[in-house]
């Protein structure tokens, strides 16, 4: 007799203080976390796509990863509450800004900078920024046009090529010092971004 494979399945497991911060940040009237409909065989492109990128992370780890994580937790919440919560914990909340001021942009700009290579989380950036992380993560979006953990990631890779320009760091060197797991994630992240190696990028500058 014949019997199916039992299908591969990710469980994404959310802590209750991601809806608290939801509640807090817009004046909801109690958390929307027991108020999450229970739905089997959903199928959220979103909710995959969270997972995959999560899955793709803990596969091949890039400089970002504990960012991403982060970023994604916050989304996944937010989707959770927004599409598949009943409402009774709304009310009317206050209008809030669509993108960071100047200076609280600037401070947490030269943070990043000033901490490429030390480990840096969205939380410490939204503490920056006298901000929820949620908050802070959808205003640092629609003012740059990406999420933290991809800026901070675009700003490593500039970093790391400034470093390669360089020419006296060991290509292990500066896969570390750009916080990446191993030179081969690096090389990887840095293929991706400009279509050629570490190696072969330091040759072309020779």
């Amino acid at each position: 007799m014949l019997t199916a494979p039992i299908p591969k399945a990710l469980h994404l497991y959310l802590p209750a203080q991601q809806f608290n911060l939801l509640a807090k940040q817009y004046g909801f009237s109690r958390s929307p976390i027991r108020s999450i409909q229970y739905l089997g065989g959903l199928r959220d492109t979103l909710i995959h796509q969270i997972g995959a990128t999560i899955l793709s992370e803990m596969t091949t780890e890039t400089a970002t990863g504990r960012m991403l994580v982060e970023t994604s937790a916050l989304m996944l919440a937010a989707w959770l509450a927004h599409n598949y919560a009943d409402g009774s914990f709304l009310k009317a909340g206050t209008g809030k800004p669509h993108r960071l001021d100047k200076a609280r942009l600037r401070r947490v700009l030269d943070h990043i900078d000033q901490h490429l290579e030390e480990e840096i989380t969205v939380a410490a950036l939204a503490d920056l920024a006298n901000l929820s992380a949620f908050h802070f993560t959808r205003l640092f979006t629609a003012t740059m046009g990406v999420p933290p953990f991809r800026y901070v990631s675009r700003r490593r890779l500039e970093n790391a090529t400034s470093l390669l320009a360089e020419g006296t760091l060991p290509l292990a060197e500066i896969a570390h010092r750009s916080l990446f797991s191993s030179q081969a994630s690096f090389n990887r992240a840095f293929r991706r971004a400009t279509g050629m190696t570490p190696g072969e990028y330091r040759r072309l500058l020779r």
